[in-house]
This record gives structure tokens, C-alpha cells and sequence, in this order.
């Protein structure tokens, strides 16, 4: 068997790998990692990030968005969140954004990976699941960045904060607001 088939052994379908992951059952990984996309057995998804697609009646699927991202942080402490998880709170966001959000402890900047853009973004704290009042104050954190008008929005989202756990949200607020988030939801709260 030659070095080639003996590294495909090791592939799991599904799976996401760093270069560095394959290099131990290679000593020309760079050589192999090459015929292996030429060939079509491997996805190159961004530098040194390859996947080993599923497939489907369809063809290859993609990889799933958080084995993705687990691979290229290295770490399994994220949460992968979009603007577009603003509109289910109902206060008249209503746009849809291509960018996905990634709140993490390690990476900052702005990725394409496997095709979709990534913008990383490290934070002391943020939840592992998207709750609704930590929704809305990611909401208030980004407000200047939504293409929605912010008077407007700020309206809805004290008819919002009036139906909402105060509680829970000023935990929310405390733990993962901006000092602009603060000073905006505390007058909403005092009022």
C-alpha cells in the first residue's frame, strides 16, 4: 500500500481537517493534500482547512458549520450567530445578511471558509446557545451596523423589554452588553 492510500485510511467521511492533523500519517503532506483535491477525494475549504465531504444524492455536501468551525478555532467554545437571528425578536429588523458571526475566545477578523464569509469576533463572555435576551443585547451592541433605522428599532425594542424576564435580561445585559448596549436598555428599563 502506498503512502497515498495510507493516509486516505485515515479520512473519515464528513470530517474537517487541518493540515497539521493529516501530517502525522504523512511526510509529504503538502504533495499528498494536493493529489488528494486534484482528485476530487478532498475540499479545500481555506489555507491549510480541507474537508472530506458527505455524500448525497446530490453530490458533496458541505460540512457542517460547527464541525467547521471547531476545526478551524481549534477550540469547541463559540457561538456561531447572524444579524438575521435579530428578526425573530420582532422588532422590525428585517433584513437578511450573508455574514455569519462568530463569537470566540481566539480568532478576530474576517474568514471565507468553504465559501461563506465568517466575520470572528473574540468576547470575554457570551453564551453557548443565542437566548432572546442575549438576542437583544447583541442587537443593541450592533445596532450602528444594521441597515435598519436605529430610532425606529429602539421604539420596538422597548415595547419588546416591557413583555420580557427583566430579570434574565439585565443578567444579559451585564454579562454580555456593550457599555453603548447599557446606557441604551438601562433607560429603557428605568423608564
Amino acid at each position: 500500500m502506498n503512502k497515498l492510500q495510507e493516509l486516505k485510511k485515515h479520512l473519515k467521511r464528513g470530517k474537517v481537517y487541518r493540515r497539521a492533523d493529516l501530517s502525522k500519517w504523512s511526510k509529504s503532506v503538502d504533495r499528498h493534500l494536493d493529489e488528494l483535491v486534484k482528485e476530487g477525494t478532498l475540499q479545500k475549504l481555506s489555507q491549510g482547512l480541507y474537508s472530506y465531504p458527505e455524500l448525497t444524492a446530490f453530490g458533496a455536501a458541505p460540512p457542517e458549520e460547527e464541525v467547521l468551525v471547531r476545526t478551524f478555532l481549534k477550540d469547541k467554545r463559540f457561538l456561531v450567530t447572524s444579524f438575521n437571528a435579530y428578526n425573530a425578536l420582532g422588532v422590525g429588523t428585517t433584513q437578511l445578511y450573508n455574514r455569519k458571526i462568530v463569537y470566540n475566545h481566539k480568532r478576530h477578523g474576517d474568514f471565507n471558509l468553504g465559501g461563506k464569509t465568517y466575520s470572528f469576533r473574540v468576547k470575554p463572555h457570551f453564551p453557548l446557545k443565542a437566548t432572546t435576551d442575549f438576542l437583544l443585547v447583541d442587537l443593541l451592541n450592533n445596532l450602528d451596523q444594521l441597515a435598519e433605522d436605529p430610532k425606529e428599532v429602539l421604539e420596538k425594542v422597548r415595547l419588546k423589554v416591557a413583555a420580557m424576564n427583566t430579570k434574565k435580561l439585565k443578567y444579559s445585559l451585564r454579562e454580555y452588553g456593550s457599555t453603548r448596549a447599557k446606557k441604551r436598555l438601562e433607560s429603557i428599563l428605568l423608564a
